[in-house]
């Protein structure tokens, strides 16, 4: 019960309450909220306002001290804005913090620490073995031992809604005998479901799987663009490197792990099994449906839960050499990808590395995205009583350089 007048279908319900960081109209003040319906609630204010004990937390206009303080402090700062948003002595105090979502800029909620991307889809690595090595080879041999990954760059980490410009770089195709420097021919997107850091861990020190939810505050939806044409000529052997930094964008708003309990489901079953510090005793699968639109015109429906390595899983390789994490590290899942042609995450697969072009709802047909392209990625996961839980959008626009 609540005394706001909630829409019954909103992905953004008091099960839900994600984080982000917003400004209003032309001010430049930055300020914490939480998305609740339609609105926003300014956290900041409501927390000064009520002197809370956790409001210095949310002074900075991003969200990683709130991200350091740790997974008490998470479950304190929750369970006072469910009290606030549901008792109705609070209605008066807190009614003249709720911004309508309509009036808010959304800014880049953490400052991204370090930025890994994973590759933990099975389809997804299928098929891209087959587009690019054949249909006899699919994984490579170190593939189902390990979640492979690559250190991306924080510092191109953006918010949704922020222009991509199109990435110049060196292109070599099959056919040419040299390559040759211009913007990328092949631009493509991958949608990914994000992890963001809140609590860091001591160098040296690895973080074991089921420490998971005490270091990691919440999910969110990434995008991360690829320009295949300069991967494809730099990734021999190493990369990705210049193919994958120029940019990826993230959604404005993070959902806290305590909201996901009902979208837990067992992930699918590995063999070989895991070496032991990869083996799981939780299920941390997470039943996500994503939607991908290119245009407005949904073009993929992915679904997270057949990710074959997950989330806890990446957290324990990531740090089993002893790396540190921090406060604001994101790390990335890789392209979400099933088994139907229609749940394919990337251009790359829906065209099949450019030779079948896929027509969308207005009748133009795409291999690779073209400049003024916009690409939209949402998703929504099981919540209490046959509820959603949404993770808003991230979207991109491509603009030539």
């Amino acid at each position: 019960m609540t005394w706001l007048d909630l829409p019954e279908d909103t992905d953004f319900g008091l099960d839900n309450l994600p984080y982000g960081v917003f400004s209003r109209g032309g001010e430049p003040a930055r300020r914490v909220g939480v998305a609740v319906g339609e609105h926003v609630l300014d956290l900041s204010a409501a927390a000064e306002e009520a002197a809370a004990p956790f409001a210095q937390l949310l002074t900075s206009g991003v969200l990683n001290p709130l991200l350091a303080a740790g997974p008490a402090t998470w479950h304190d700062v929750r369970e006072q804005i469910r009290e606030w948003l549901t008792a109705g002595r609070y209605a008066d105090q807190v009614r003249p913090h709720l911004v309508p979502r309509t009036e808010i800029t959304n800014h880049l909620p953490f400052e991204v620490a370090d930025y890994v991307d994973f590759y933990s889809s099975e389809q997804h690595a299928i098929n891209a073995g087959r587009i690019f090595r054949g249909a006899d080879d699919e994984l490579m041999p170190n593939w189902k031992h390990l979640p492979i990954g690559y250190h991306g760059r924080a510092g191109t980490v953006v918010v949704s809604g922020t222009p991509v410009v199109r990435p110049s770089g060196q292109r070599k195709p099959r056919a040419a005998t040299d390559p040759s420097f211009g913007p990328s021919q092949l631009l493509d997107i991958e949608a990914e479901v994000g992890f963001v850091v809140g609590t860091p861990s001591t160098l040296g020190t690895p973080v074991p799987v089921e420490d998971f939810e005490k270091h990691v505050f919440g999910v969110c939806l990434v995008n991360d663009w690829s320009a295949r044409d300069i991967q494809g000529w730099e990734s021999q052997p190493l990369g990705p490197f210049l193919g994958k930094s120029f940019a990826t964008s993230v959604a404005p708003w993070i959902v806290p792990l305590a909201a996901l309990e009902h979208a837990r489901v067992p992930q699918p079953a590995q063999d070989p099994r895991p070496l032991e510090y990869l083996r799981v005793t939780e299920p941390w699968g997470l039943d996500l449906a994503l939607e991908i639109r290119l245009n407005g015109h949904l073009v993929s429906s992915p679904p997270f839960a057949t990710q074959y390595w997950t989330a806890p899983q990446q957290l324990a390789h990531l740090t089993v050499n002893g790396a540190s994490l921090r406060t604001g590290d994101l790390y990335a899942s890789g392209t979400v990808t099933g088994p139907a042609k229609q749940q394919r995450g990337s251009l790359l697969e829906l065209s099949w590395g450019g030779r079948e072009p896929f027509t969308l709802g207005d009748g133009e047909t795409r291999t690779f995205l073209e400049d003024g392209d916009e690409v939209s990625i949402s998703a929504t996961a099981p919540g209490p009583g046959g509820t959603r839980i949404g993770f808003g959008e991230v979207t991109g626009r491509v603009v030539p350089r």
